[in-house]
């Protein structure tokens, strides 16, 4: 079983389709944890009502520290990282599982694909069911989404995504410095790699709705190219396209290597910008 880790911040409508949508699709029983932003529009309330285990904040702290306190909470071996504007279909957990019992490695980090109403990119599946609660598309979501062909793919770092609880800890979850999160999923990837995770993988079978609800529109952003690239000496869209092998199809389990480009140039740029900030 999962623990299943759910920021949210005044966003009930989603957050119900959400939790509804674990209920009904999943084939265990996992542990759900919300970490509820502010919580003013009656998400406190709800959550109290639905039994569900929270952690909560007077105010929006972001991604990174809401993760982690939630984290704090997980009573099971793997934590997933869930958005609250996703709705997981039928068989979601039933094909992460599989996969994970398959595994011999023992980091790793899955994640399931998503369907989304706009953005094409070599990860996700392109399909508009709605944008809004009052405009989804549920039943024909629920008929269409198998018809869809997406093989397994390289590079799994956002949500959903899971791995080992003990990776999770041996790595301290996201990086607060990242708050509130901008490139804070890139930044976990590479800390998994910097403790020998090799496996990355994007499972084409296991599907998400995602309604891009975009929380991040409402916050300040942090500058996270800039902290990334001064972190890690190379930019995130290089550690994506060279380390992870993004959207690439993957046939097999097959581990990643260390690319044996030095990136030059990326690494002095990286000095630059740690000397002039």
């Amino acid at each position: 079983m999962f623990t299943i880790l759910l920021p949210t911040w005044n966003n009930l409508p989603l957050l119900k389709l959400c939790v509804e949508s674990i209920r009904q699709h999943s084939a265990y029983p996992h542990q759900i944890v919300l970490h509820i932003n502010d919580g003013k529009d009656g998400t406190l309330d709800w959550a109290k009502q639905q039994n569900l285990d929270f952690t909560q904040s007077s105010e929006n702290i972001g991604i990174c520290r809401a993760i982690n306190l939630a984290a704090g909470k997980a009573k099971y071996d793997y934590i997933l990282y869930l958005n609250d504007d996703m709705y997981v279909l039928p068989d979601w957990d039933t094909v992460l599982m599989t996969e994970i019992q398959q595994l011999t490695e023992a980091k790793w980090m899955l994640s399931a694909t998503m369907i989304e109403p706009a953005g094409i990119n070599a990860c996700n599946i392109l399909a508009d069911f709605g944008r809004t609660p009052e405009t989804f598309e549920r039943e024909r979501l629920l008929r269409e989404y198998r018809s869809f062909a997406k093989e397994n793919w390289f590079g799994a770092s956002w949500p959903p995504l899971i791995m080992p609880r003990a990776l999770w800890m041996e790595v301290g979850g996201f990086s607060v410095e990242f708050s509130p999160g901008m490139y804070s999923d890139p930044d976990l990837s590479m800390k998994l790699w910097s403790v020998g995770c090799r496996i990355f993988k994007g499972l084409g079978a296991s599907r998400v709705y995602h309604f891009q609800g975009r929380s991040t529109g409402r916050v300040v952003k942090n500058d996270g190219r800039t902290q990334f690239m001064k972190k890690w000496g190379f930019s995130a869209s290089t550690f994506y396209k060279y380390y992870l092998k993004m959207g690439q199809v993957m046939t097999q389990n097959q581990p990643l290597e260390t690319p044996k480009r030095t990136f030059f140039w990326e690494r002095l740029k990286a000095k630059f910008h740690t000397f002039v900030k």
